[in-house]
């Protein structure tokens, strides 16, 4: 295992991931000279309880989906500009999905904070700020815009960062997802302080996709956590395959949102589960 308290965890230099996170510090910088902490905490929403994530993953009446709301990606381009954030995400809901995925990311993912407020004005499900977190401030920010889940990423964190940043939002009262790429990444950073380990599917330095890596890790999670599959699901019979593994929950994002009517397409889908 890597020293929990390396600088950095080991990537390719001048990937997408890189330029993500340049940028995102700039980002954070900017966003803290705009709305202050202070801010943030007398925001409505920062008083709500959030949602049990563990509790829709695994309620009768949810299929552990987790729908995503996404207008672009680094590697596909734009996916969908014309998409109604409240409207396709009532249709995620309404097809029973157990949680939202909302990018909030907006100059490699087209999101914005409009988004996330959009959707959480309209559903009563858990929703996730789907975004890159390296700073303290980014999960303040998530409490405030009516979240419930935020997302750390094991490739952008040091397991320190990772175990202090999934203490400071589940004091908070924000369950935390934790996204691995692989067996290294899983192993260093396993921590106490998760309520959920996803598997990312796609590589993040080429962007491909491999459905096979979730089955490989899937046994390396422990079970205390809920185990996720991530990106590359196009199929409803993936989803009996990845359940039959072991797995509670299902992030799918490109495959609803690249279609004329999102909603229609997850009806579907759903229907074939």
């Amino acid at each position: 295992m890597n020293d929990r308290n390396s600088s950095s965890p080991s990537r390719a230099e001048g990937s997408i991931l890189d330029k993500i996170v340049l940028r995102k510090k700039e980002e954070v910088a900017d966003a803290k000279q705009l709305v202050s902490i202070a801010d943030l905490e007398n925001s409505a929403y920062f008083k709500r309880k959030p949602y049990s994530f563990k509790d829709f993953l695994l309620a009768d009446d949810r299929n552990g989906i987790i729908a995503e709301f996404k207008r672009r990606s680094p590697s596909k381009g734009l996916i969908n500009g014309i998409a109604d954030v409240a409207e396709v995400t009532k249709a995620y809901n309404n097809a029973g999905v157990s949680a939202l995925s909302v990018l909030t990311d907006v100059d490699f993912f087209g999101g914005k904070t409009d988004d996330i407020l959009a959707a959480r004005a309209v559903n009563e499900i858990p929703v996730l700020r789907k975004d890159f977190i390296i700073d303290e401030y980014q999960i303040l920010e998530a409490k405030a815009w009516g979240a419930d889940i935020i997302l750390l990423i094991a490739a952008i964190l040091t397991p320190k960062q990772i175990s202090d940043y999934g203490i400071f939002a589940q004091n908070l009262g924000l369950n935390v997802l934790l996204e691995v790429h692989d067996l290294e990444e899983l192993e260093r950073s396993i921590c106490p302080n998760l309520d959920a380990i996803g598997v990312n599917n796609r590589n993040l330095a080429d962007f491909t996709v491999n459905i096979q890596t979730s089955f490989d890790l899937v046994n390396k999670i422990p079970n205390e956590f809920m185990k996720i599959s991530e990106s590359a699901i196009s199929n409803p019979e993936t989803i009996k395959e990845l359940r039959s593994a072991g797995f509670n929950g299902f992030l799918i994002g490109e495959n609803f949102m690249k279609t004329d009517n999102p909603g229609l397409a997850i009806k579907d889908f759903v229907a074939q589960i």
